[in-house]
């Protein structure tokens, strides 16, 4: 099976279909090798680091102590801040999840989390920053899959939160 038949990169390509976005659907590329940081993926695109939306799953708690996934799409040249990610998405905490619990929740491998193609919808927060650039790249549900959205384009098909998040520094994943 190539990289571009993946059962995740399959879902996400019909997602973006189904969503009305068929030109972006079109344009889910597989790159010649995995790129799981901004940095590589940026570096294969020939496209600045800032420009990658990174997918970054986090393990999320709400006052009650029920867990949930949170997503948060971040410019490849900024770092997530849990603190405030907390803050904009309602829980009362939000830390680092393993590669078992990003799985579960997206389907994904981590270095290859789409913003979308999951098995429920991921309560998800957007960076702003992403706006600067007419075009950002994000994972397709593999590592070496990508396709081409804008700010606007990621906020409507997560349903995301767009809110300032994140700070200065590569985060380096995907």
């Amino acid at each position: 099976m190539s990289s571009h038949d993946h059962p995740a990169v399959a879902k996400v390509t019909a997602a973006l279909a189904e969503a009305g976005h068929q030109a972006a659907a079109d344009r889910v590329r597989m790159l010649p090798a995995e790129v799981r940081t901004a940095a590589q993926a940026a570096a294969a695109l020939g496209v600045p680091v800032g420009a990658i939306a990174n997918s970054l799953v986090f393990r999320a708690r709400t006052a009650d102590g029920k867990e949930a996934a949170l997503l948060a799409l971040t410019s490849g040249a900024h770092r997530a801040r849990e603190s405030r990610m907390a803050e904009l998405a309602g829980f009362a905490e939000v830390g680092k999840a393993d590669a078992a619990f990003v799985r579960e929740h997206t389907g994904q491998a981590i270095g290859g989390v789409a913003p979308i193609g999951h098995p429920v919808r991921l309560v998800t927060l957007v960076d702003p920053a992403l706006r600067e650039y007419p075009e950002v790249w994000a994972a397709a549900g593999h590592p070496k899959s990508i396709f081409p959205a804008t700010f606007d384009l990621l906020v409507e098909l997560t349903g995301g939160i767009a809110g300032a998040f994140a700070g200065e520094g590569e985060d380096g994943r995907l």
